[in-house]
């Protein structure tokens, strides 16, 4: 453990080192079962167990009602960009996004696969370095659903909370901010998740399904592409990823002991506020590419008075210790990912690099 270095990647991401710990020494054999979890069947009473607490202590975590099915699916949020429309679209066959990122231009496309796709708003034009204002969306009263991602990783920019949908259906892509703080799920048709991000390993997707919505869901579709097959079936009606699962539960009981999701919250803008302040107070030579009032506490991206020197820092920043900086191609730059499991020393330390890097550099 002594050789962990600080992780910034976008995900697959950091995962809390007690969650590594225990999965570590329970590898070869969960205790009392003889087996790894890697090993045991998914229709075992064992995986019954590991399956229902993991759902239970999500629905803790998040006030989720009796009113929604929780589901631990496959095929990450890109599967999930062609469900939602091919399940709820219709019968009216048309829906509203907002486009914020790369994500949803390709949820979109999946979307007009379906049926008739509105944009309601756009940030394109500035770079996607924005969130779209309520008063800017042009919301179609007759459409099936809006849909909207709520964090943006390639760019760092995030829903302070979520738009007002009227009486449509709200459906979210929530992959990389899913848990970092309370949200009202009562809000939501949809909440869906790759859990890579914030809450497990690669391999899971969490969707978050209000029963009513089920009705919309033909029984002429494909039966592994119908959520009603899959809440049926408690999300076993293929093998699911058992090890995924495992993790996601050690996660979520990791966030209940550790004052759950209104604590993890305060440590989360903490966390964003010493590197925001840090690149704020460096007069220009760090310039943050998300506008104030949008920026993410999950991703901060940001870039330097030059290409040559944002290539010296990631280099410099690599043999100090500190991995995954490098910022996407659409932006450039750096981009440090610091989700919830993303230690309040990391930032500290990056931060006290930084401050370094601009007196040796300016």
């Amino acid at each position: 453990m002594e050789n962990r270095i600080y992780n910034f990647s976008a995900g697959p991401a950091v995962l809390p080192e007690a969650v590594l710990k225990e999965a570590q020494e329970n590898l070869m054999a969960l205790p009392g079962v003889g087996m790894s979890i890697l090993e045991i069947s998914h229709r075992s009473k064992t995986f019954d167990d590991i399956i229902n607490q993991a759902r239970e202590d999500l629905v803790k975590l998040l006030d989720i009602s009796d009113d929604y099915s929780v589901l631990f699916l496959q095929g990450g949020a890109s599967l999930q960009f062609y469900m939602v429309p091919l399940n709820i679209m219709p019968p009216n066959n048309k829906a509203d996004y907002i486009v914020t990122g790369a994500w949803s231009k390709k949820a979109v496309k999946e979307a007009k696969r379906v049926g008739v796709v509105n944009i309601a708003a756009t940030a394109e034009d500035g770079n996607f370095n924005r969130i779209p204002k309520q008063e800017e969306l042009k919301l179609d009263p007759g459409a099936s659903f809006l849909h909207y991602t709520s964090n943006n990783t390639i760019y760092g920019t995030q829903f302070k909370t979520e738009p007002e949908a009227g009486n449509v259906t709200l459906v979210c892509d929530a992959s990389s901010d899913i848990l970092h703080k309370k949200i009202d799920v009562n809000k939501y048709g949809i909440i869906y998740a790759g859990a890579q991000k914030n809450m497990g390993p690669a391999g899971v997707t969490l969707v978050i399904i209000r029963n009513d919505l089920l009705e919309r869901c033909s029984d002429d579709l494909p039966t592994m592409l119908n959520y009603k097959t899959h809440v049926d079936k408690n999300s076993m009606f293929n093998t699911p990823n058992t090890f995924g699962v495992y993790i996601i539960g050690l996660v979520a009981k990791w966030l209940l002991n550790n004052g759950g999701l209104d604590k993890m919250y305060e440590t989360n803008k903490h966390k964003a506020a010493l590197l925001y302040d840090c690149i704020d107070e460096s007069e220009g030579f760090y310039k943050g590419h998300a506008e104030k009032d949008s920026r993410s506490l999950m991703n901060v991206t940001f870039n330097l008075p030059t290409e040559e020197l944002e290539k010296k820092l990631v280099a410099e920043a690599l043999d100090a210790g500190f991995s995954g900086l490098k910022g996407h191609r659409s932006v450039g730059g750096l981009r440090a990912s610091i989700y919830n499991a993303f230690p309040t020393k990391g930032v500290e330390e990056l931060v006290r690099f930084m401050k370094e890097f601009q007196a040796k550099n300016s």
